[in-house]
Parts: C-alpha cells; sequence; structure tokens
C-alpha cells in the first residue's frame, strides 16, 4: 500500500482535502435552491461518496507488495481486527449524521455561517480529543492557542448570522409595505398570487426583463418560491440548533478513527496489525453509507421541516441536478480519505486544519449565492472579523504539526 510519510506530503493532502471539502457543500446547497428535495440529493450524494470510498481502497490500498508493516487492503479484510472496524464504523455514523443536518441547515443559516461553526466545533472538541490520542506529537504551545480563535470563530459567526437575518427582515418587511397586497402572516412573508405571477421564478426576472439583484427582497421572495426548504420567517434557533448538532457530530468522527487506525486503547489482540488507512476508510464509508440510506429512505415517507412526501420511485425517476449530487458525493469521499491520509502521517489534530473549508464555502457562497449582498455595515464587519479570525487560526493549527513515528 502507498503511506503518505514526509510533513511535506501531508500538507499536500491537507490543503488539496480542503479545497474538494469546501467545495461539494455548495454543489448541494445549489441543488436545494434549485428546488430539488434535500431527500434525492443525498441519495445520489452517499452513493458517490461510498465509490470514493472504494476507488481509494483499491488504489492507495493495493499499490506495492502486501508486507507485515505495510498490510494491503484486501489482506486485512479476512484480519480479526473487529474492535477496530467499530470504531471506524462509528466515525462514519456520526460524520453521516452531521453531513445530513448540514444540508438543512444551510438553508436556514447559509452556506458560510454553517460551516464556519461546524468546523469551529469540531476543532475545539476534536482536535482536543486527538491531540492527546495521538500521544502530544503535536506542538501544544501552537496548537491550543488556534483552538482559542477557532472558539472565537463560533461567536461571531452567530453573531453574523443574527445581524443577516435581521438585515434580511427588514428588506422583506420593506417589500411588504410596498405592495397594497402584500401581507405578513404568522412570520412568512408572502406577496399576492397575481404579483408572483409577474415574476419569472425560473430566471429570477420580473415583467421588465430585469433580473433580481442579489441582496434585494425580489430576490429572497423569488428564492424562497423556487427552493425546497421554506425558510423565511422562520426563527434563528431552528437554524442554530441543528448547525450545533452537526458541530458535536463532526467533533467526533475524526477521534473515531485516530482510534481505528492506531489502538490507542488496546483492544487488538497481539500480533493483529493496526487498520492501514485504506481499510478504516472503507468500513468508515460502508457505515456512512448505510445509515444515510437508511434514514433519507425514510425521510421519504416521513419528510422533517414540512418537507413535500416522496417515494422510491420519485427518487429514481428525479435526474434534476443527479449529476451534481454525484460529483459532490466524489469531492466529499476523496477529501475525506486525503484528510485521513495527511492525519495518519502529521498528527490527526494538525490534519484539523482542513476544517478552513469556510474559507472557501464562504468564496462559493458570496460567489455562486449572492450570501451578504446588500447587507448592513455591521454584518460586513462582523463578517470580515470572523473570516479573519479563522485564517489565524488554519495558519496557527497547520503550523503545529508533529510526525508520527
Amino acid at each position: 500500500m502507498y503511506v503518505v510519510e514526509s510533513k511535506g506530503g501531508a500538507i499536500a493532502c491537507m490543503l488539496l482535502a480542503l479545497t474538494f471539502l469546501g467545495t461539494w457543500p455548495a454543489l448541494l446547497t445549489l441543488l436545494e435552491r434549485r428546488g430539488r428535495l434535500p431527500q434525492h440529493t443525498y441519495l445520489d450524494y452517499t452513493i458517490t461518496n461510498l465509490l470514493a470510498a472504494v476507488i481509494i481502497a483499491f488504489t492507495f490500498g493495493e499499490i506495492g507488495k502486501n508486507t507485515i508493516e505495510k498490510p494491503n487492503f484486501l489482506n486485512q479484510l479476512s484480519q480479526d481486527n473487529w474492535p477496530s472496524v467499530l470504531f471506524a464504523m462509528g466515525g462514519g455514523i456520526v460524520l453521516s449524521l452531521g453531513n445530513l443536518a448540514t444540508q438543512y441547515a444551510w438553508a436556514f443559516v447559509g452556506l458560510s455561517v454553517t460551516e464556519v461553526i461546524t468546523a469551529s466545533i469540531t476543532v475545539v472538541i476534536g482536535t482536543t480529543m486527538n491531540y492527546f490520542l495521538d500521544d502530544r506529537i503535536n506542538k501544544a504551545e501552537i496548537l491550543f492557542p488556534g483552538v482559542a480563535c477557532f472558539l472565537i470563530a463560533v461567536c461571531l459567526g452567530s453573531a453574523v448570522h443574527s445581524s443577516n437575518s435581521a438585515d434580511n427582515k427588514t428588506k422583506l418587511n420593506s417589500l411588504s409595505n410596498g405592495y397594497k397586497d402584500g401581507t405578513e402572516l404568522n412570520g412568512s412573508y408572502n406577496v399576492s398570487e397575481e404579483t408572483i405571477a409577474k415574476k419569472d421564478l425560473e430566471n429570477g426576472t420580473t415583467g421588465t426583463n430585469e433580473k433580481a439583484k442579489f441582496g434585494t427582497a425580489d430576490f429572497l421572495i423569488e428564492l424562497e418560491n423556487k427552493r425546497s426548504i421554506k425558510v423565511l420567517g422562520k426563527g434563528t434557533f431552528i437554524g442554530l440548533a441543528i448547525t450545533f448538532f452537526a458541530g458535536i457530530c463532526f467533533s467526533l468522527f475524526s477521534p473515531a478513527f485516530n482510534l481505528a487506525t492506531n489502538d490507542q486503547w488496546h483492544t487488538l489482540k497481539d500480533g493483529v496489525h493496526h487498520l492501514t488507512v485504506y481499510t478504516a476508510f472503507f468500513y468508515f464509508s460502508v457505515s456512512c453509507f448505510v445509515i444515510a440510506i437508511i434514514l433519507n429512505i425514510s425521510f421519504l415517507y416521513r419528510p422533517v421541516l414540512n418537507l413535500p412526501k416522496s417515494s422510491i420511485k420519485a427518487y429514481l425517476s428525479d435526474w434534476n441536478g443527479r449529476g451534481w449530487a454525484f460529483l459532490a458525493g466524489l469531492l466529499c469521499g476523496f477529501g475525506n480519505g486525503l484528510q485521513f491520509m495527511g492525519g495518519q502521517a502529521a498528527g490527526y489534530a494538525a490534519a484539523d486544519a482542513v476544517q478552513a473549508l469556510p474559507l472557501v464555502s464562504t468564496f462559493w457562497g458570496v460567489l455562486l449565492f449572492g450570501e451578504y449582498r446588500k447587507s448592513s455595515k455591521r454584518t460586513y464587519i462582523l463578517l470580515g472579523g470572523m473570516l479573519s479570525m479563522f485564517i489565524v487560526a488554519v495558519a496557527v493549527l497547520m503550523a503545529s504539526s508533529g510526525h508520527r513515528k
């Protein structure tokens, strides 16, 4: 099998993982904003996410001759290593729950803030656990100031969301007051059927064929009519609660994977080799796949957050955006695999530097979805402070990289 051994190679894996893991959420957000049911999207995503693990296992995991020190993927499948397998599968389950939760959180909180908060919680909890599991190979005097910066980023992320929600409410109230037939009912903003009919909901245009600009009230109304998850008028608490739940799940999957590959708790029998990254990642992805299939099929018939019901037949016939969902699964799968390859070499605490993915997600959020356009000065100041703190935290965390013997 191929093993990443140098610190430079580990950092290269982290940077590539950062790009992949910061991009796939934007693709799923794009599909939700086009009106595709998240249950359909996540079922597509989870198929190629498993495929990525299989590809990695049969390529990197099978390179070179099988030896006692470096067993190949297929040879490890027959070993008596179930304690480590269970740790790997446990990590896959919490990651799947976290990814599933964020798919709904993106709609409520926005792509940028969701990724910042979940990533920061992951670093604060998960990195601390990995530091002690890895026998403190990372530099504590550098690592933990970086963790503190991530914690500050969480607080700023919550403030950004609250400020942006207030900005949107002001815009929508202004729009409602501008239409004689506009109403505000039960905290939801509605525009009459006559007004909506004048808009081309597919292209975001009005009767004058002018495209609705990002950040305007017209844009928010048109987006609400197209998207699958309706969020206007709903409280801040729902989105933040889902986001923090996802962050807790994300904080546990890397320590579980660490235990699966390094057996710090000595659960394996004498003479049984530790799981390699590729074998652990295969079991990790299988459990991630199974829990995602079970939950999303149940959500087809018993949807949450007032989504419409669906069925297996409807899912199979829904090809609108399926290619993008498949691509998102591949990017996430290869991104996770590269993160683990780098973590095995430089320490999983340092590998959590890939949680800089909100920097990539924020770029896509602003470029593709117009997040924070026409917001208040206060929102821009908070957003700038959040991202600045995040950049500092990631740089400090990566500087703490060690080397596993």
